[in-house]
């Protein structure tokens, strides 16, 4: 049982180990608390709270499963620290489970400090996998559905998808956040790129985003790895030149992909995180690609998926994959993980020594 410091305590065979988890989820114990102000232009604080909140997110759904409630739950802290309130928890229709949360930003009035910034400020975020308790066996189908290209079609979606569109219309744009982390960050992607094609650009945070494809930033050989990246997007772009003959689609989608060029979400990846490594080659490879004066050739390919063209050439439809964006600010973890757990976490991304690599990316 949860003791009132929130450490577990359970048989001798079991404490180490519930120990860790509990530190894990316990934000005095985990979380960024040498922040205890805020300077919202601050790219590493404003990272650092939009991660926090993702992380309430995953602790709603574990105080849910362990009924802790009252002084006994552990994720309020993790928005009360930074001023926030829990404004609404959004429910997964098919197995009742929390995977988002909607906060509001509630300042004191001494933190204005006589500023006339008084605008309300939300922060909708999604939480990714967990592999214990009720919401794994959905949130692994979830899965699946990216790796088919069809996250946008589930009901998990939709309920995102409208919360973000309510507070849109309720509150305006300007004041949103959307963030997330590995299948949130999916959800929260493709909530972001279905409001940016109706023209509202809503910042977001992802962390550690889904990339699905060959892990070719694993090779550590830099010319076999651009060779094979050069091959694929020549073969990309030739099949995109015919499908475009072929179909007006192609048309449309380039055109789509375009006006998506002016929403520039901040991705967090780390190069020993197969899940999201390969966004750090997917935009490195057009910047060699111009230097090299094949521009024009990278412009097109990287606006396809190269088996999406193949399944469409043998007739069979396919959803445009989530991981193809325009533009983004990519911050790249430069610290060494310990293992797997540590690359793809969430906490790596409050910790006040992290060094990190960041860049704009704009596609023109």
């Amino acid at each position: 049982m949860a003791t009132g410091n929130g450490i577990l305590t359970t048989t001798k065979g079991q404490e180490e180990q519930n120990i860790l988890i509990s530190e894990r989820e316990i934000f005095d114990l985990c979380g960024p608390t040498h922040l205890t102000s805020i300077d919202w232009e601050n790219v590493a604080h404003r990272r650092s709270v939009a991660a926090s909140l993702v992380q309430g997110v995953y602790i709603l759904e574990r105080d849910k499963q362990e009924k802790r409630q009252g002084n006994q739950a552990f994720a309020p802290p993790w928005w009360k620290h930074f001023q926030f309130e829990l404004y609404r928890v959004l429910v997964d229709d098919v197995d009742s489970c929390i995977f988002g949360a909607i906060y509001r930003f509630t300042p004191s009035k001494s933190y204005f400090d006589g500023s006339k910034d008084k605008s309300q400020r939300f922060v909708i975020a999604f939480r990714g996998t967990l592999t214990k308790g009720d919401a794994f066996t959905r949130d692994i189908q979830l899965d699946v559905d990216i790796i088919r290209n069809g996250l946008h079609r589930t009901s998990r979606f939709e309920t995102a998808i409208q919360a973000v569109r309510h507070v849109v219309a309720t509150f305006g744009s300007s004041n949103i956040w959307l963030a997330g982390h590995s299948l949130g960050a999916a959800m929260a992607m493709q909530a972001g790129k279905t409001m940016a094609k109706t023209g509202v650009f809503l910042d977001a945070f992802l962390f550690n985003p889904p990339f699905l494809s060959a892990p070719i930033e694993r090779i550590k050989d830099k010319k076999v790895k651009h060779g094979i990246r050069f091959a694929t997007s020549v073969i990309t772009a030739g099949l995109a030149f015919a499908a475009k003959a072929k179909s007006a689609n192609t048309r449309s989608g380039e055109d789509t992909f375009v006006a998506l060029s002016a929403w520039t979400p901040c991705l967090y990846v780390n190069p020993s995180d197969p899940i999201c490594a390969e966004y750090i080659g997917y935009f490195e490879h057009r910047e060699k690609m111009d230097t090299m004066g094949a521009g024009v050739i990278e412009k097109i390919a990287t606006q396809h998926s190269l088996g999406g063209l193949v399944l469409n050439f043998m007739g069979k439809e396919c959803d445009e994959p989530l991981h193809l964006i325009p533009s983004a600010n990519l911050t790249v973890n430069l610290t060494p993980p310990a293992d797997f757990k540590d690359a793809h976490g969430i906490h790596q991304w409050w910790k006040p020594d992290l060094l990190v690599e960041s860049k704009k990316h704009q596609f023109t």
